[in-house]
C-alpha cells in the first residue's frame, strides 16, 4: 500500500468550473477573484481579502505595507519563505525559539528577541494550531509592533474564538498540501483600508485604477509586482473554500484516529497538543519521537511506501545563507527539528490507510526494542 504525504481533494465540480472559466476566455484576474475574496471575508470575519499568486507574495506585500524597514522577529522553526520575504523587502530577520509542545512562537521568546530596531513580528501558526494571539497581540499593541500572521497552515483554525488572519495582516497559502488548494495561490487579509488599497496597487504593477482620464489610461504610482491570481484558479478556490469545514472536520477525524492508535504503541511517541480554547485545522499531523531513532523511523516508513517527512529540519537559523542573522542558540527549535515527524494526512485518507501507517510504526518499535 502506498500512502502519499498529502493529496488534494478536487471534485468534478471544480474541474467543470475551471473548464467553464477557461472557455470564457477571461484568463487573468476577474469575476471569480471577487467571489472568492468576498466568501473569504464572510467565512473568516475579515473586512478585506486579496487573492494572489502565493502566500510568499502575500508576506512580501504585508511587509511592504508597513512602510518601514528594520528587524522583523520570526520563528526559526518554519519554511524558508518567511525569512525570504523579510530579506527580499530589505529588512533583517531575527530568529526566535518556539514552544516544544505547540511548535509555535510564544510571548516569552518574542520578548527575548525585541530590540529598539524591531518593527514587526511574523507569527507562524504551525501545522494548523494557532499561536496564543491574545498574549502576543496585547504585548505588540503596547510596544507598537506590527503583527503579520503567516497563516499558510491554519485556514479555518481559531485562537480563543477568533480565526487566524484577523489579529494582524493575514497571509494564507493554497498550495496543494494545504487545507484548500488553487494549485498555486495565496490570500492576504486585513481590516485596514489603507493596507488593502496599497496592496491592491502593489500586486498589479503599482497601477492606481482611480487615476483614469480615459479608458486606456494606466498610471503606476509605485514599483509594483505581478502577484495576481488568475480567474480560473480563483474559481477553483471559491468552490474549495465552500468545503473548508468539511475538509477540516475530516482532518480532525483522521488526527483523532492517529492519536488513538499511536498512544497504544509507546509513551515515547508524543502526539499533537491542543491548548484549551484553540481549534486545530491539521494541515499537517506531526509527532515527536526520540532523536536517536527519528531518522531510522523516517527511512523505515519510506521503505514501506509511506511518505513521511520532517517539518522543519534544518531550522532556518542553521541554514547556511541565514546563519549570519543569528548569534544565539535556539535550544527548543534545534531539539524539535531532530525529533519531529510529519505523517500523511489529507481529507480523503481512509481508516485503512491510517491503520497501515500506525501498524508500520508499531512494527518498527517492536523490531527496535
Amino acid at each position: 500500500m502506498k500512502i502519499p504525504l498529502c493529496k488534494p481533494s478536487i471534485s468534478s465540480n471544480e474541474i467543470n468550473l475551471v473548464t467553464k472559466t477557461l472557455k470564457s476566455n477571461w484568463l487573468t484576474h476577474g469575476p471569480y477573484n471577487y467571489k472568492f475574496e468576498e466568501l473569504f471575508n464572510t467565512k473568516f470575519n475579515t473586512k478585506y481579502s486579496i487573492a494572489m499568486n502565493s502566500c510568499t507574495s502575500a508576506l512580501e506585500c504585508a511587509i511592504k505595507s508597513l512602510g518601514v524597514k528594520g528587524e522583523i522577529i520570526i520563528p526559526s522553526f518554519t519554511w524558508v519563505s518567511t525569512a525570504n520575504a523579510v530579506l527580499n523587502c530589505g529588512s533583517k530577520p531575527v530568529f526566535a525559539d518556539v514552544d516544544f509542545n505547540t511548535r509555535n512562537i510564544d510571548l516569552k521568546n518574542i520578548i527575548k528577541s525585541v530590540t529598539k530596531k524591531t518593527v514587526a513580528i511574523i507569527v507562524v501558526h504551525f501545522a494548523g494550531l494557532p499561536c496564543d494571539m491574545s498574549k502576543i497581540s496585547n504585548f505588540c499593541k503596547k510596544k507598537k509592533i506590527k503583527i503579520i500572521e503567516d497563516s499558510a497552515e491554519t485556514l479555518g483554525a481559531k485562537a480563543i474564538n477568533n480565526y487566524t488572519g484577523t489579529f494582524g495582516i493575514g497571509c494564507f497559502s493554497f498550495f496543494p498540501t494545504k487545507n484548500i488548494t488553487t494549485t498555486e495561490g495565496g490570500m492576504l487579509t486585513t481590516n485596514d483600508k489603507k493596507v488593502y488599497d496599497y496592496v491592491k496597487k502593489l500586486i498589479a504593477h503599482g497601477i492606481d485604477k482611480s487615476i483614469k482620464s480615459n479608458f486606456w489610461h494606466r498610471e503606476a504610482v509605485l514599483p509594483g509586482h505581478n502577484f495576481r491570481m488568475p480567474n480560473h484558479l480563483a474559481a477553483m478556490g471559491y468552490l474549495q473554500l465552500k468545503k473548508i469545514k468539511k475538509f477540516n472536520k475530516a482532518r480532525n477525524k483522521i488526527a483523532n484516529l492517529y492519536n488513538s492508535n499511536l498512544s497504544k504503541i509507546t509513551s515515547k511517541i508524543k502526539i499533537p497538543y491542543i491548548p484549551k480554547g484553540f481549534t486545530h485545522s491539521f494541515q499537517m499531523y506531526t509527532i515527536t519521537v526520540e532523536a536517536k531513532i527519528r531518522n531510522k523511523l523516517l527511512n523505515y516508513l519510506k521503505r514501506n511506501d509511506i511518505e513521511a517527512s520532517a517539518h522543519f529540519d534544518p531550522p532556518l537559523h542553521l541554514q547556511k545563507y541565514l546563519k549570519k542573522f543569528n548569534k544565539k542558540k535556539l535550544t527548543v527549535t534545534e531539539k524539535l527539528s531532530k525529533q519531529i515527524i510529519t505523517l500523511p494526512i489529507f481529507p480523503d485518507m481512509t481508516k485503512k490507510e491510517v491503520t497501515y501507517v500506525t501498524d508500520t510504526i508499531s512494527r518498527f518499535y517492536k523490531d527496535n526494542n
